[in-house]
């Protein structure tokens, strides 16, 4: 049924998203040169300018502004969030991904470093989103909803507090060459997608208190009065 599915076209929507980036990118698609000027200072001759031109895939960061507020959306829904927590949570990962862009075209180490901050920041909000008012909500359900949420939801955070990690060492500092950095990339999507979204809906099928029924408009059209129920396979 429709009204029941919605994790399954919320996981397929971001799976399909993060195909379509990854087919630009195979295709050399989605990219650009980013050119910046770094000054090296000397003690006795005339400081020096180094020109670093970088490939900066600009699309990665369309296909996480699109997928991370869904990927947010299933965790809500499991954990039963209400709607101010799930939007302050959406804003803030719009906030995180957007910074990480504008951080890879900063032009100097202050504005580069900035947007970092500021991506850092939002990560914050949305893990305090996640971890603390998701827990609160998910208490509330039965007690192996609670579970899975809260193993799913640290596991979430900590694949994505990586991201920024592999930012650093990559568009920040170019300790990793950008082969390095599309490597690290797809190997945190696959965690943070692939494996999160087989996870999820493999425990829906064996766990009926996690389901999320949407009937109105979603399941019926216009003609029906729209709403979400989150609860037990009975009240469904």
């Amino acid at each position: 049924m429709k009204s029941k599915r919605l994790y399954h076209h919320l996981t397929a929507t971001i799976t399909i998203v993060s195909a379509l980036a990854y087919f630009a990118m195979a295709t050399h698609s989605g990219w650009t040169f980013h050119h910046s000027r770094i000054r090296e200072q000397h003690d006795h001759v005339p400081d020096t300018f180094k020109h670093v031109i970088r490939e900066v895939y600009w699309v990665r960061y369309v296909d996480w502004l699109i997928t991370t507020p869904l990927l947010l959306l299933d965790l809500s829904l499991l954990g039963g969030l209400d709607g101010a927590s799930i939007f302050t949570a959406i804003t803030s990962s719009a906030v995180m991904v957007l910074s990480g862009l504008f951080s890879a075209f900063g032009h100097g180490q202050t504005q580069k470093w900035g947007w970092y901050v500021i991506a850092i920041l939002a990560y914050l909000v949305v893990a305090y989103q996640v971890l603390f008012n998701g827990r609160r909500f998910a208490n509330t359900r039965s007690s192996k909803v609670s579970k899975f949420f809260s193993t799913i939801a640290i596991y979430s955070l900590v694949v994505w507090l990586a991201y920024p990690v592999i930012w650093a060492l990559a568009e920040g500092t170019r300790v990793l060459d950008v082969n390095q950095e599309i490597i690290a990339y797809a190997v945190l999507d696959v965690l943070a997608k692939g494996v999160f979204g087989l996870w999820l809906l493999f425990t829906y099928r064996s766990l009926p208190e996690s389901h999320v029924e949407v009937d109105g408009f979603w399941a019926h059209g216009f003609n029906s009065e729209g709403r979400i129920r989150v609860g037990d396979e009975d009240g469904a």
